[in-house]
């Protein structure tokens, strides 16, 4: 089996410039070759959610380029159902690759640096059509109308689970399939939200069940995925078809209060330990600009794995993309004495046992309905080694930060940003913009 992309073409071409100059400078998340799709509004105020595409550090406004007829017929139709829509990319999601591939290729030949009649029309217009990120405010980029959150990696549960559960960390149906829960969509935040340090029940250090702000809040670096045209309900979704079901990609920031988790969970699952923030990156990363990055699962325990039979794919099957993620970290001390940001991990999406075509089809196996703008969260994205824990949960020892401080969970004004770029000789590195999130204090319980 292999990722569901057409070929690549001239939008991947590695000597490609754009007349946007930031989307040439090295290390640009946005270069033309990337084009991620997005929902803004300006900063100023007055306007509504619109559609957009990052170029470097600017956004290029798609009803803009719709009302001044620099879009071709199909991308004009993918772009009209964004850009006077509800504030969503949820239309564009429900109509598959196919229209998503069209506006990609128009925007990528408007974007081009190269002396063509569109390229020099939008030029034209650039002071319309550009608006630079730093006066956008981004919102999410779909309506979420599910979320389920996956738990796929085996080093992640060995290394969190196994505190807890030292006999047996990983449960027997890890071995046969990924596990998941529905998590809360209601609470999917944009990068930039502040987590509220939540209350819950958990149990106090002498045994007693106790009420109150959770004292072991973490966050999980994970990879989401939005699902584009969706299924009926009844049906499932085959292998072969379930590729196609994923519209593009984001990071998410699986926020979790430890405390709360552990002493809920049994015998239904997380509830208030999970439900009350997920923060996503803003910039949906469409499968079309990840098709240099396509590869197989790179685990290294790839035999252990028994795959039930309907999710059985052929060894080395290229169903997964090499992205390199990782998590910075500052407390309000760092900050206040100008210290740089700590890496405290990096982990290889590739390195899950499970793919995410995977885990389509088994969100859908009993016939689960799929509807286009619906979250799939990868589970904690942790790797073999020592400094690729996906969670403080992971840690073996607190965490030492530059300022002098421990942290064994996540203080009030640690601000967290994940990051992932997709890397292959021969090809422009691209990035998921930054997804960030500062913890905020309790707030004190409402009194009638």
């Amino acid at each position: 089996m292999k990722i569901a992309i057409d070929s690549l073409d001239r939008s991947h071409d590695p000597d490609r410039r754009s007349w946007v100059a930031s989307a040439n400078v090295t290390g640009c998340d946005f270069p033309l070759q990337n084009l991620p799709l997005g929902v803004f509004s300006h900063t100023s105020g007055g306007d509504s959610p619109r559609a957009g595409v990052a170029i470097g550090d600017c956004i290029l406004d798609l009803s803009v380029a719709l009302d001044a007829g620099l879009l071709p017929a199909d991308a004009a139709d993918a772009a009209r159902a964004v850009s006077h829509a509800d504030g969503s990319l949820n239309a564009l999601m429900a109509q598959g690759h196919s229209a998503s591939q069209a506006l990609r290729m128009a925007v990528s030949e408007l974007l081009g640096s190269e002396d063509t009649p569109n390229s020099e029309a939008a030029r034209a217009v650039a002071g319309s059509l550009l608006v630079a990120q730093a006066d956008a405010r981004m919102h999410l980029p779909a309506h979420i109308g599910g979320f389920t959150d996956f738990m796929c990696s085996i080093e992640h549960v060995r290394r969190a689970r196994g505190k807890t559960h030292p006999d047996d960390p990983v449960p027997a149906s890890m071995r046969h399939m990924p596990l998941a829960y529905n998590s809360r969509a209601s609470s999917v935040c944009p990068s930039g939200h502040g987590v509220v340090r939540p209350h819950g029940p958990s149990k106090a250090p002498d045994g007693t069940a106790r009420f109150s702000p959770s004292e072991a809040l973490d966050f999980e670096l994970e990879i989401g995925a939005y699902i584009g045209p969706g299924s009926a309900l009844g049906d499932a979704v085959a292998l072969s078809e379930a590729q196609r079901q994923v519209f593009g990609l984001c990071l998410l920031n699986d926020w979790s209060a430890r405390d709360i988790q552990r002493w809920e969970s049994l015998p239904l699952g997380p509830f208030l330990g999970k439900s009350f923030a997920t923060v996503v990156s803003p910039w949906v990363v469409i499968v079309q600009a990840l098709a240099p990055f396509v590869c197989a699962r790179a685990w290294h325990q790839a035999d252990w794995l028994q795959p039930l039979p309907h999710l059985h794919v052929a060894a080395g099957s290229l169903d997964t993309f090499d992205l390199d993620l990782a998590v910075w970290m500052t407390s309000a001390e760092m900050r206040a004495r100008g210290l740089d940001p700590l890496r405290i991990t990096r982990s290889r999406f590739a390195e899950l046992p499970w793919s995410l075509p995977q885990m389509v089809v088994h969100q859908a196996s009993n016939g689960c309905d799929l509807r286009p703008g619906d979250l799939i969260g990868s589970g904690t994205v942790s790797g073999a080694g020592p400094m690729s824990c996906g969670c403080l949960a992971e840690f073996p020892a607190p965490l030492e930060l530059p300022d002098g401080s421990t942290r064994r969970w996540l203080a009030d004004g640690d601000e967290l940003v994940l990051t992932a770029h997709a890397r292959r000789d021969g090809f422009v590195p691209i990035g998921f913009g930054a997804c960030r999130s500062r913890v905020l204090p309790s707030r004190p319980w409402p009194v009638a």
